[in-house]
């Protein structure tokens, strides 16, 4: 190969240069050449041909334009390097960044299921969101896949470890031994005169007490210490009086809507209390049964002090002063009528919650827990009514994940956490049972998005445990949204509640819907087909046994 010189450019053997007016092809003679002639010129061999370094410096002296065509080459080389360089090196980022959250890198996974932690002395100092610490690496490090068939294994082996076994429900005895104060303060006998579960319990303040400076909720949220503020004015007006002392009436809710959450139950929440005959809690969901008590305010701050039973009963204080003013006016007037006010709580988490039981109670059942709520709601209430509204659990994930997630919302997103939860949740029945891991705190928040209460039928039938069928009414947000006025009355029946006016009826079936999806999140449109599928794998055999237990194949969510 030859060089042009002056020029640098690379030839090929039988080229020429004719923009070059110094190189006139193989016959170029650097003796004769002015530009190359001269003395004291440095040899410089490329090639194994000899070359004058000095002349290679004169004409890049006098001819900067042949000189530059060798720069730009090496800088354009250059640049192309480091260019390369940079997208690799942006590359490798992307890559170890994701790579971590979708199981892509050969170093473990920290959200592989492993052992259960269930160490009771963690509930002090350490947050639940941290609990995702505990786990273990899972033996078989299963990368995240977004095909189907891989994804349809994993569901093969959840079903192939589902069990539906009947729970040992725990004597009265032994719960009054987790929760002796509370059964100090409840008594086991209400008002006969009264529908709602009441009772006179003594007040010892005097007008300078504030009976509300201690409770939690007015403490801890903003929200509702204006309706504290409104309850202490009114507070000495709705004592009775009787033999020089101060009693004061308590009551629990007459009836629960007990979930599940993204399924309609703020809709008939927001219907009942329409109603004449009902009335509800300051608060819509104090969570009381499943999280205050325990001292949970939010799940991801972990524990505070925990919320004593005399909080949870100032929050049917307003609706108390109702009954009690009918109660009075019929003691004075028609001694014969009752009280037919009712009260209602709307806790969504009253039905799947058992998440903080592990901290409190002695594990014995092999990670199952030996108490759940229902059984101290019935130990206090053995006749009260339960509400639960169920939908698609398909969609009520797919729900739950947008009304929830706070960034980066997209069906790709949604399909991932899909993905990595059933992984998580194969782990754990591959090893425990599945009311253990239902009801694991660790678990279920380790999981990027809440499988585990789409399981309808565990809860229901763990509450069957304790509560008569005929106590239970199951309704579904399909049927409710279909036909409104249907459902409310199936709610008036079941709550033996009075006759409306057509007035009254109108205002409660006719009103706009509530709690309905966001605009922002309808524009992301539904989930993606596979995700879909793969949903429809998960909670089949858990729908199956739901349509069973209630002899109602709408259940089984088909057409959906």
């Amino acid at each position: 190969m030859r060089y042009c010189i002056n020029c640098c450019i690379h030839l090929l053997p039988n080229d020429l240069h004719r923009q070059c007016f110094r190189c006139r092809g193989p016959d170029h003679n650097n003796q004769k050449c002015p530009v190359c002639r001269g003395e004291n010129k440095i040899p410089l061999y490329t090639d194994s041909k000899q070359m004058k370094w000095l002349a290679v410096l004169e004409v890049r002296t006098d001819h900067c334009e042949s000189w530059n065509g060798l720069f730009c080459l090496r800088k354009g080389k250059l640049c192309s390097l480091m260019f390369g360089l940079i997208i690799m090196t942006l590359v490798m980022v992307s890559y170890m960044l994701t790579g971590a959250k979708h199981g892509l890198l050969l170093i473990p996974s920290p959200f592989h299921y492993g052992a259960f932690a269930s160490n009771p002395s963690l509930m002090d100092n350490e947050s639940l969101s941290d609990m995702k610490d505990h786990y273990q690496p899972s033996k078989m490090n299963i990368s995240y896949v977004k095909d189907y068939p891989s994804i349809k294994l994993i569901i093969d082996t959840i079903t192939s470890k589902i069990e539906f076994i009947t729970r040992q429900r725990p004597d009265l005895e032994e719960l009054r031994k987790q929760e002796p104060h509370m059964f100090s303060v409840i008594p086991n006998k209400f008002l006969p005169n009264s529908k709602n579960p009441c009772w006179y319990e003594e007040y010892r303040g005097n007008t300078t007490t504030d009976p509300y400076a201690t409770n939690s909720y007015a403490l801890y949220s903003k929200r509702f210490r204006i309706i504290f503020d409104y309850l202490r004015k009114v507070f000495w007006n709705h004592l009775y009086h009787y033999k020089d002392k101060h009693y004061r009436l308590r009551c629990l809710p007459h009836f629960y809507i007990i979930g599940q959450p993204k399924c309609g139950t703020t809709d008939l929440y927001d219907r009942l209390r329409l109603h004449p005959d009902v009335r509800f809690s300051a608060i819509k969901e104090p969570h009381w049964w499943t999280r205050k008590r325990f001292g949970i305010i939010r799940l991801r701050d972990g524990f505070h002090d925990r919320y004593p039973v005399e909080d949870y009963l100032d929050l049917f204080d307003l609706a108390a002063h109702q009954i009690q003013s009918v109660l009075q006016s019929d003691a004075g007037k028609e001694r014969g009528k009752s009280n037919n006010i009712i009260i209602g709580e709307a806790s969504a988490s009253t039905m799947w919650d058992n998440n903080a039981w592990i901290f409190f109670y002695d594990n014995s059942t092999e990670g199952e827990p030996p108490f759940l709520i229902q059984d101290f709601i019935h130990a206090f209430q053995p006749n009260a009514k339960l509400i639960i509204m169920l939908r698609d659990p398909v969609e009520r994930l797919y729900s739950d994940y947008l009304y929830f997630a706070s960034a980066n919302k997209s069906v790709e997103d949604f399909h991932e956490k899909v993905a990595e939860s059933l992984q998580l949740f194969e782990g754990c029945v591959l090893d425990y049972s599945l009311r253990a891991c239902v009801y694991n705190n660790t678990l279920n928040n380790a999981m990027p998005v809440r499988l585990q209460v789409g399981l309808y039928v565990v809860y229901l039938l763990d509450w069957l445990t304790v509560f008569n069928k005929d106590q239970i009414l199951v309704l579904r947000l399909e049927d409710h949204a279909s036909n409104v006025r249907y459902t409310m009355h199936m709610v008036f029946q079941f709550l033996d509640l009075g006759p409306l006016s057509e007035k009254q009826e109108a205002l409660i079936t006719k009103s706009p819907a509530s709690n309905t999806r966001r605009p922002e999140d309808r524009s992301l449109g539904p989930m993606l087909p596979t995700t879909k599928a793969i949903l429809r794998d998960f909670y089949r055999p858990f729908n199956t046994k739901l349509a069973q237990v209630l002899f109602d194949d709408a259940f089984l969510w088909k057409r959906t």
